[in-house]
């Protein structure tokens, strides 16, 4: 359901997770409307360091040599990983929306941003308590991110429109059952998020009950606009 919220931006932090230059340019992992999600990020970056909210940044590299893949990760003929591979230049960050000024930057080998502990500790030190989260993709390493943030204890904030995956539905579906578990956090856009990071009262969607959005092949998209 809708409800009005407003924030403490000084107890907020915004994490952005793997917005690597593979999404637009390698055409085995193209990211559906990559560059409209990159200047939303663009937007929230902005808002977030006007505010003084802390940006922390992560990329997924995998490095085969390291010894630290899971099982069953895909791996190339000649022996490079199938994605993220440490060797590829298109691993790195965008320059639009890249760290400046000394930003946390999360190098991981594991879907989520917290899967080693580094982030958690960096934002519980930092007394977080709301967490912006955008990034790709939808319904992979962003889902596992968010997961692991509500299980942690963060309120977390998903930028719908600041997130993408490989296609329109593969991302509105992955949002819809993130925001169906959202618990203690919410779901909106970019210009919600950025006055939320200025300190005003926003119309946010919040989960109440379980599984409230039960959303079918026909309805969903309606569903992820109303969010």
């Amino acid at each position: 359901m809708r409800k009005a919220l407003s924030i403490q931006p000084g107890k907020a932090a915004a994490l952005f997770v793997d917005l690597q230059e593979e999404h637009r340019l390698d055409s085995r992992h193209l990211v559906d409307r990559f560059d409209a999600v990159i200047a939303n990020v663009q937007r929230l970056q902005e808002a977030a360091r006007a505010a003084g909210i802390r940006l922390v940044h992560s990329a997924y590299i995998v490095d085969l040599a390291a010894g630290r893949t899971k099982p069953f990760h895909p791996v190339l003929p000649d022996g490079t990983s199938a994605f993220s591979d440490a060797a590829d230049p298109l691993t790195a960050i965008c320059s639009e929306v890249a760290p400046v000024d000394g930003e946390a930057l999360l190098i991981k080998s594991d879907a989520s941003s917290f899967a080693d502990g580094v982030a958690a500790r960096l934002l519980g030190d930092l007394g977080v308590e709301w967490l912006f989260v955008s990034g790709v993709w939808s319904e992979a390493c962003l889902a596992a991110t968010v997961n692991d943030a509500v299980e942690l204890g963060f309120r977390t904030i998903l930028v719908k429109d600041a997130c993408g995956s490989g296609s329109q539905a593969m991302h509105e579906t992955a949002i819809l059952n993130l925001a169906n578990r959202l618990y203690g956090g919410a779901v909106t856009d970019t210009e919600g998020a950025s006055r939320l990071m200025a300190g005003e009262a926003v119309d946010v969607w919040m989960v109440e009950g379980s599984v409230p959005l039960r959303f079918s092949y026909d309805n969903a998209a309606e569903l992820y606009r109303q969010l």
